[in-house]
Formats: C-alpha cells, sequence, structure tokens
C-alpha cells in the first residue's frame, strides 16, 4: 500500500483492495449529505426499481434504488450487529432515501474499522438530518462501549433559515461523532483559551514591573504527611498592608521597623509542602500572601495551558469569503478544525485517513503537521483541486501518487466513454481549471475557466475559458467558442478534444489573433488534444508564481 497517495474511485473499492488491516491511525470523514434538503423528502417511498443516477460533484442526495438494495442485502447477509441495526432502519423507515444513505455508509464504516489500528480514532462529521442514525450504525460498527465523544462545532454565526420546511430554528452547528477501535487510543491532550470573563474573575491580580497577571492558589493540603504543620513566618514594615515571606534565621533579633507573625495552616489542614520546599518556593517568588498574611502560590496565567478541550467549540471560525484557504468547494471545511482533530488524535508518522477528501483539507492539514496520508474521492474535480492545493501550500517538492486517474489516450478514451461528466472534470484538471458550475449546462458554451493576473495583484482579473469534446470535433465547434470568447470578453479561448483536430479547425483558430503580455503574444484560441496534455503540453499563456485564482474563487 501507498503512503501519501491520491485515489480516484469509489472509497469502498478502494479500501477493500488498497488498504490493509490495521494500518491507519486516524481517520476523518465527511461523508456527503444534501444538509439543505427538505427533511421529509429522504424519507420518501421508493418502488426500488428507478435507475441508480451517477453520483455528480456537489450533487449528494442519496436514493433507494437498485444499486441501494444491493448494499443493503450485502450488509444484511453478513449478519452481526450491522446487520441486525441495518434490518431494524428498514422495518422503521421503510424503502426511502435515509435508509439508501444508511445502506452506503454501512459497508463502508465496516472496512474502515477494519483498516484502523487497534489504537486509533475515527471522527465522522455529519449534520442533525442523520447523526441519530449514524450514531446507531457507529454503535453498532465499532460497539457502543467505544463511542467518546459528540462533538458540536458551531460552523456559522446566528441566521434565519426558519423558512425551509417547519423549522423553527437557525441551523448553526454541525455534529463530529469520536470513536475509537479499543480502549486504548492516541490522545493528546488540546487545550483552548479562557474565556476573557474567567480572566477578569480569576487571574485579576497583575504583578508590578512585568505585568504579568496571575492568580492566589491554596497552599495546603487535606491530608498532613511530615513537616506540614508547621508556622509559616511573615513580616512587614511597621504600618504597612502587604505580609512577605521572613526567609532570615529564626533566632535572629526582629528586625525595627518591622513586625512578624507565624502563620499555621487552615484549621484541619496542612501545609501542602515542606518548610524547605515553601523556602524554594519563596526565593523564586512564587508565594504571594492575603491580608491576613497567609501565603498562596503566585499562579501565572501565561504559564497555564488554556481549558481542556470540551465537546463544544465554538472557537473554530467558518472559512471567510477572502480566506486563502478558500477553494470555493461547497463542502469546505476550515484547516483549524483539522487541524485540532489531526494534533489530538495522532502523531507525526501516524497515517491519516480520509475516505471522502473532497478539495483535501484532511490532506492539507495532515502534510503540514507531518503525518502520512491517504485521499480517496470519486470526482476528478476534488482530486484535481487537492493536487494544486498541495502544489500551491507546499511547492513541487510535495511527494505523493495519484491512482485511478487516466495516465494514457486509451485511458482517457475509456474514461470518456464510461462517464463523460468525470472526462469533463478531468481533463480541466490538465490545464488547471475548474468546471464553470456544478451542474452541467448551467453555463452554455463554457466547460471551465482559469483565471490569471499578469498586471500584478492590483491589475483585473482576466479570464481563459474551455471547452472540452469527447467526440467528433469540427470546425464548428471552434467558431462557436470564439463567439463566446467575445461574448465574455475572455482573454484566452481553448478547446481541449480527445480528436486530432482538422486543418480547417487550425486555420479557424489562428484567425482569432494574439493576446500580448509584456511583451510577449500568446494565441488567443488554442486547441490541445487530451494526448498532447498528458505528455505534458500545456498551454500558451502568461504564467506568475502565485497568480492564478482558479481554485481559490468561490462561486458566485
Amino acid at each position: 500500500m501507498a503512503e501519501n497517495v491520491l485515489y480516484y474511485g469509489d472509497n469502498l473499492d478502494i479500501l477493500r483492495r488498497h488498504v490493509r488491516d490495521e494500518t491507519v491511525d486516524l481517520i476523518y470523514l465527511d461523508p456527503p449529505f444534501n444538509s439543505n434538503a427538505a427533511y421529509n423528502v429522504l424519507f420518501a417511498e421508493r418502488n426500488g426499481s428507478q435507475a441508480a443516477a451517477q453520483i455528480k460533484a456537489f450533487e449528494d442526495t442519496w436514493h433507494w434504488d437498485e444499486a441501494a438494495a444491493r448494499l443493503y442485502q450485502e450488509v444484511v447477509e453478513a449478519g452481526g450487529p450491522v446487520s441486525q441495526v441495518m434490518q431494524a432502519f428498514r422495518t422503521f423507515l421503510g424503502d426511502n432515501d435515509m435508509l439508501a444513505y444508511l445502506a452506503m455508509m454501512a459497508p463502508r464504516l465496516v472496512e474502515l474499522r477494519r483498516v484502523l489500528k487497534q489504537t486509533g480514532s475515527i471522527y465522522l462529521h455529519c449534520d442533525p438530518t442523520a447523526s441519530h442514525y449514524l450514531k446507531m450504525l457507529m454503535d453498532a460498527v465499532f460497539g457502543p462501549v467505544n463511542f467518546r465523544t459528540e462533538i458540536v462545532w458551531k460552523r456559522s454565526s446566528a441566521h434565519s433559515d426558519t423558512k425551509q420546511g417547519r423549522r423553527q430554528h437557525g441551523r448553526i452547528h454541525d455534529l463530529l461523532l469520536f470513536y475509537t477501535k479499543n480502549d486504548e487510543w492516541t490522545w493528546n491532550p488540546m487545550y483552548t483559551p479562557y474565556d476573557p470573563e474567567y480572566v477578569e474573575q480569576f487571574y485579576k491580580y497583575r504583578e508590578e514591573g512585568t505585568g504579568r497577571r496571575y492568580r492566589m492558589d491554596n497552599f495546603t493540603a487535606a491530608k498532613p504527611g511530615g513537616d506540614t504543620k508547621y508556622e509559616w513566618r511573615v513580616k512587614r514594615r511597621t504600618g504597612a498592608r502587604e505580609w512577605e515571606s521572613d526567609l532570615e534565621d529564626e533566632w535572629k533579633a526582629p528586625r525595627e521597623g518591622y513586625e512578624y507573625k507565624g502563620v499555621p495552616p487552615y484549621k484541619g489542614r496542612s501545609w501542602a509542602y515542606s518548610r524547605a520546599n515553601m523556602i524554594e518556593y519563596a526565593k523564586a517568588g512564587r508565594i504571594c500572601h492575603t491580608g491576613t498574611g497567609t501565603p498562596c502560590y503566585k499562579r501565572y496565567l501565561d504559564e497555564m495551558p488554556g481549558v481542556p478541550l470540551q465537546d463544544l467549540w465554538t472557537d473554530v471560525k467558518p472559512i471567510g469569503a477572502q480566506a486563502r484557504e478558500r477553494s470555493g468547494y461547497p463542502t469546505q471545511k476550515p484547516e483549524a478544525l483539522l487541524e485540532r482533530i489531526v494534533k489530538a488524535s495522532s502523531n507525526e508518522s501516524d497515517l491519516v485517513l480520509d475516505p471522502f477528501c473532497g478539495c483535501g483539507t484532511t490532506i492539507t492539514v495532515a502534510e503540514r503537521l507531518k503525518r502520512r496520508w491517504i485521499g480517496i474521492d470519486i470526482t476528478h474535480l476534488a482530486i484535481a483541486i487537492v493536487k494544486h492545493r498541495l502544489l500551491d501550500s507546499f511547492g513541487p517538492g510535495c511527494r505523493y501518487d495519484v491512482i485511478g486517474e487516466p495516465t494514457s489516450l486509451p485511458d482517457a478514451e475509456a474514461l470518456a466513454e464510461g462517464d463523460p461528466y468525470q472526462f469533463q472534470f478531468w481533463a480541466l484538471g490538465l490545464v488547471g481549471a475548474r468546471p464553470a458550475d456544478g451542474k452541467k449546462g448551467a453555463d452554455k458554451g463554457i466547460d471551465g475557466r482559469l483565471y490569471f493576473h499578469d498586471e500584478g495583484a492590483k491589475g483585473p482579473t482576466k479570464q481563459v475559458i474551455f471547452s472540452v469534446k469527447a467526440g467528433h470535433v469540427s470546425v464548428a465547434h471552434v467558431r462557436d467558442l470564439r463567439g463566446v470568447m467575445e461574448r465574455e470578453k475572455a482573454q484566452v479561448g481553448a478547446l481541449i478534444s480527445l480528436e486530432e483536430p482538422t486543418s480547417a479547425m487550425r486555420a479557424e483558430a489562428a484567425s482569432a489573433g494574439f493576446y500580448e503580455s509584456w511583451g510577449k503574444k500568446y494565441p488567443r484560441l488554442q486547441l490541445r488534444t487530451v494526448k498532447e496534455l498528458i505528455e505534458g503540453k500545456g498551454l500558451d499563456m502568461p504564467v506568475f508564481a502565485d497568480d492564478s485564482r482558479t481554485f481559490r474563487k468561490a462561486p458566485e
């Protein structure tokens, strides 16, 4: 099994064929789910005969059809707790889209448990629409005793979305179901900052000179032991309010102008430390005193780790509209969220797996934190975004393998015949372009776009528009693209085809003229075959470091 690898394909098949038993330390998955769909639609009865639709990028509603029924039968016939819970789901839910979703998840969760190490952990990211069913399914797969936490992540600020269905409250949170494979697992304690109100209440003192905040902690203990019943000697100048520890030898005569006294522990308690240790604390400046002279430990705020991580996460903010990490992928999660999970539940060189890797947030974070990783996705769009994100974040030195993508012309022809939509995603990925829209046909005449800036950061955003053709091509396609370029005011246009362009097509493209940038001319309309792109021949266009916004620009 390769490490640091992107797999294109169905994660169920890839898990079974490529990932060995008990090799993964941490799994994070954010399986697609249409949380914006009307809740009751998912429970509509289905007759089980409708044809299975190809799952496209961003389209994550599941349907009860023949494919879902086969998955259900496979899980049920395997027996055990997972079989029992799936049969119970069917009895309660009937044959509907929610059951289809659970039938899709069940065998994948079984495989994820298989590949997880005995000390491994899994985080399943979901929303309240299906979280209760997924928790029962996770109980069946991992065992109820291995459920650790239901984490609530506040993913957005308050807003009004009550108009959908019969909803009465705005939905602003997601859930993460945290399970382990066994009763011992990798865990690195995590902390969050104290609330300002807590700091003002408990760390209200400031040290003179340094300004460091501190609190006064009790120096006593309930159980006596050793030299812990002594009186702690303190002194202060006559008429002063502040007491200080008296570390001079007790046999010496008291200094003139000072008053002295011995302070015993509170009634029924002892000092927590011996006299010798207390003296060391005093010499280190870690003892302060109350108004009655009682010694207290000076605990500095800046030495405290913070609040131990709780199950309500309100401090991880959603991705801002102008954030550099924003890719435009609709289900993208913030890197801070994954950083917390990866740091808490894995160590350097551990293996992290994301079977629904999408735009690659888990992969990017794992790479940055020096973990090994595996990412799987069923769309070429996602794989292309991950590849560009890794390049943008870590440069060309980031090493990994990509398995499942076409690497030859016959591979590309097979993909085009089997799934033209995914062929389009893949072909656009070869030139770093982004599909024009998540839905086919929404932007007539444009299959993809690529943005660039050749006049500096403050210059206007310019674009290349793409047309991808898997079938026969003719000069009419070039003319159509030229017309779209004029309509969109695009600087460059490119036609990507499986077929070799004809001489008439080349002549039509040449007649479009040139785009000039910094004294160099670039053909305004360019023709590229898939074979040329596989062999490394890219577009002829201005390229400036860190100028492309294609994979960071969110859609309108």
